[in-house]
């Protein structure tokens, strides 16, 4: 199986739906690396992965009216962390959890704090940055644009890794960026997510991925990523997906129909 998949939408879209975080595979060299046990780390997965954020994603496409391309993690974010900064202007580095995780979303041991990371930077994450990084330069030259929008979801209640915990948990949390985030894109995710609950703007998560290449420097490329809170639509942690899904993809079809 591939590490990351890119599914091809209309040649007419700039859209590119990225979900780096819904997987939960881990191939067994990597698995070796990890010290839990096996019933910890299947616990710690329910914790950190965007579950059914794939499947979200997949069926927002197929209703949307002119369908967007995806970009797909297909490993855990375990193995690699495709959105983190790989050096120190990664903040979330600070709880162990870079680009290569050494703790837990509880903070407890991931892998040895002595883990050098770059082997698994240079297999794994260069890769996938290389591949977002084309998928974002062939909208641009078949568009003129790109519109990355990050599918992500994040937990009820906080988890002790999060270091912006104590704001507002919205049912919709946009997460934004001065540059690549122009004010009407934001606005019509607020109206597109409108009848899935209060929406609000980088709380508990803020900020945007995009490609290091056209990171605060290419305005042609505009971001948004949202966060959706899980008991919106699944059992927490990690149970199964509920008939809020439904109605998630369509506001998400909808936002991209807009852009």
């Amino acid at each position: 199986m591939p590490s990351f998949e890119l599914l091809p939408g209309d040649p007419g879209s700039p859209v590119l739906l990225h979900v780096p975080h819904s997987a939960r595979a881990i191939p067994a060299d990597v698995r070796r690396g990890i010290v839990l046990d096996d019933a910890a780390l299947e616990r710690e997965l329910d914790h950190i992965t965007d579950a059914h954020t794939a499947e979200l994603a997949e069926r927002a496409a197929e209703s949307a009216g002119v369908t967007p391309w995806r970009f797909v993690n297909r490993l855990s974010r375990l193995v690699v962390d495709p959105e983190r900064f790989p050096d120190e202007r990664e903040e979330m580095a600070a709880v162990g959890m870079g680009a290569v995780y050494t703790r837990t979303t509880h903070q407890g041991e991931l892998r040895r704090p002595d883990t050098d990371p770059e082997p698994l930077l240079e297999r794994w994450f260069r890769p996938y940055a290389r591949a977002m990084t084309e998928a974002v330069a062939d909208r641009l030259a078949a568009t003129g644009r790109a519109v990355i929008i990050d599918v992500h979801s994040y937990p009820t209640a906080p988890l002790p890794y999060e270091l912006h915990a104590a704001g507002p948990r919205p049912a919709v949390c946009l997460g934004t960026d001065a540059f690549h985030t122009p004010p009407r894109l934001a606005e019509a995710a607020r109206e597109a997510f409108a009848a899935c609950g209060e929406t609000g703007l980088d709380s508990p998560f803020a900020g945007t991925y995009v490609p290091l290449e056209f990171h605060g420097g290419d305005s042609r490329v505009g971001a948004l990523m949202v966060e959706i809170r899980r008991d919106t639509y699944m059992a927490e942690p990690g149970g199964a997906a509920g008939p809020g899904l439904e109605r998630l993809a369509g506001a998400l079809a909808a936002l991209v129909d807009s852009v």
